[in-house]
């Protein structure tokens, strides 16, 4: 596994970061070239052609404006190459996300259960041989009990209180399925 840490000014659009979008060029150029690559909160960013992209705030150019789980659930089993996952990385940010789209705030869109449906879906959808990317404030990406090996982590320091960003790339393991 590579670990790398590489320090960067910050930006609400993560993937605008350069040492962030050099992590996408270097493990998604080859898979954009004929690969399906979805991003289920893009936030106006577009890797490629080929990427399908989804946000919750519907001025903002994406594919769909739904949900993240239901718009993870419109996929097949096994039918996706890739995943962008860069959710809102606190509860605050989930509550001012849906708050601001006229979405209900609720139980559920608070607990640890929100995240653990999108990975469970991430899971059910990615090829084998499929790369998962995170982004937030913890390296736990998808993981191991989900079927994934990780293969990279970047650390991007922000400076001063700002919270580091945490990027993992993972691949769905046919062994690791074995495992569990």
């Amino acid at each position: 596994m590579k670990i790398e840490r590489v320090w960067a000014m910050p930006n609400k659009s993560t993937f605008s970061i350069q040492p962030i979008n050099d992590l996408l060029h270097d493990e998604l150029d080859e898979i954009s070239l004929c690969g399906v690559i979805i991003d289920p909160f893009s936030n106006g960013y577009r890797f490629s052609d080929s990427t399908i992209t989804n946000d919750l705030n519907p001025d903002i150019a994406a594919d769909t404006h739904m949900d993240a789980l239901d718009f993870l659930k419109t996929f097949a089993d096994k039918s996706v190459d890739a995943v962008l996952y860069d959710p809102p990385y606190s509860l605050r940010q989930v509550v001012e996300c849906y708050k601001g789209y006229g979405k209900e705030v609720t139980q559920e869109t608070t607990q640890s259960s929100w995240r653990r449906k999108h990975l469970d879906e991430i899971a059910r959808i990615l090829k084998i041989g499929g790369k998962a990317l995170c982004f937030g404030w913890n390296s736990n990406g998808v993981g191991e009990k989900r079927s994934f090996s990780m293969q990279r982590i970047l650390i991007v320091p922000h400076g001063g209180s700002k919270n580091d960003t945490i990027c993992t790339v993972e691949t769905k393991d046919w062994e690791q399925m074995k495992l569990f």
